[in-house]
């Protein structure tokens, strides 16, 4: 591998020359304030970029360390950022990042939107195949997972390099330092090529996903994860009551059915299972990784279809049971959950926000 630290903007334009490929990654440490704070240096709001590597080539990439305590750091600073705001919002490089969600919220930290072309391959590699039957989820996308599998490679582990220190805290022109920052780079640009490679062969139009939907989408995600989500609390309560009066009322109407049997806060109890299975004698439609009775929503619905056609007189049981946990969800997760999370500076921390999917992008 061909990893070197650089130290001015002359330097910088002379690796990326006239690529139109360029695969950056940031390293981070946390601001004085939050020195002691677990995972502090993933928060934009609490954190700096100590670092940034950059790949135009296979086994290749270069490192700008920015912020380093020790050791010598790049000069000019004020000089690289106005030139870096160019590059990261012109149109004609494609800027690659294995997780764009991550440095775009770093980059608007700085004022810095990045514009298209980009493209993300932690959302491309949720569009290929993991099997014949299902595609990658997220959790199997971080490059220590893709990296040993499509490169027969190994990279090195964040605490293996930092050894319970901050980045900040490592020499920029340690060996170590250079390869763990350059290697996210160097792979992110190997995966850029691979992942294209099997879309044009095999799903041209996930592609066009990737590059059109996902990347561009991702930088706002970025952008809404630093901002956070502004939210009515008062509407919140009025619609928390709302939820819980909507519950008290489906607890009602299922109790008419089955009596005191509890089904808890997702009518998924055990006393609940044993009335459909053993006093009902419904099939045991699906089983859990532990070989249990399963009871979660492709159960009910696998359930609700077996009494269309066997037991119309349940119909209406099933039904009950899915509003149920629809208001139950919507309740615990989106009214409750948020509100425990507000704050006066950005409403709800952007870190506490659960995501939902557009196509495979994770986004608010």
């Amino acid at each position: 591998m061909l990893y070197n630290p650089i130290y001015n903007l002359q330097e910088l334009q002379t690796y990326l020359s006239d690529a139109p490929l360029v695969a950056f990654d940031f390293e981070t440490a946390p601001d004085e304030k939050y020195r002691n704070e677990d995972k502090a240096a993933l928060d934009a709001h609490k954190s700096h970029i100590v670092g940034i590597s950059f790949s135009v080539a296979e086994g290749s990439g270069v490192y700008l360390p920015i912020a380093h305590r020790i050791g010598q750091n790049t000069e000019g600073l004020t000089e690289i950022w106005a030139w870096l705001a160019v590059f990261f919002t012109g149109e004609s490089i494609t800027k690659i990042a294995h997780n764009l969600a991550f440095e775009s919220r770093f980059l608007y930290a700085r004022g810095i939107v990045v514009q298209e072309p980009c493209y993300d391959t932690i959302a491309a590699a949720q569009l290929v195949y993991k099997n014949e039957k299902e595609f990658r989820t997220l959790g199997d996308c971080g490059l220590k997972t893709l990296v040993p599998e499509y490169f027969d490679e190994q990279l090195p582990s964040y605490m293996d390099t930092v050894g319970g220190l901050h980045f900040d805290e490592l020499d920029p022109q340690s060996e170590k330092t250079v390869r763990y920052a350059c290697a996210d780079s160097d792979y992110a640009l190997r995966l850029y090529h691979l992942l294209n490679g099997w879309f044009d062969r095999f799903l041209p139009k996930h592609r066009y996903v990737v590059e059109k939907i996902e990347s561009p989408t991702a930088v706002y995600v970025g952008i809404m994860r630093y901002n956070g989500l502004p939210l009515d609390r008062a509407l919140m309560e009025e619609k928390a009551k709302e939820a819980e009066e909507k519950l008290i009322q489906l607890r009602r109407d299922i109790a008419f059915i089955i009596g005191d049997i509890s089904i808890g806060a997702n009518a998924s109890t055990a006393a609940f299972k044993k009335y459909l299975f053993d006093r009902l004698k419904l099939p045991k439609v699906k089983q859990t990784a532990k070989e249990q009775d399963a009871l979660d929503d492709e159960a009910l619905i696998l359930l609700k279809e077996h009494c269309q056609k066997e037991r119309p007189e349940l119909v209406r049981l099933f039904e009950l049971v899915q509003d149920y946990r629809h208001w139950g969800k919507i309740k615990s997760t989106y009214i409750d959950g948020y509100l425990r999370y507000i704050n006066s500076a950005i409403d709800v921390p952007p870190e506490n926000c659960t995501s939902f999917k557009v196509s495979n992008q994770l986004v608010y």
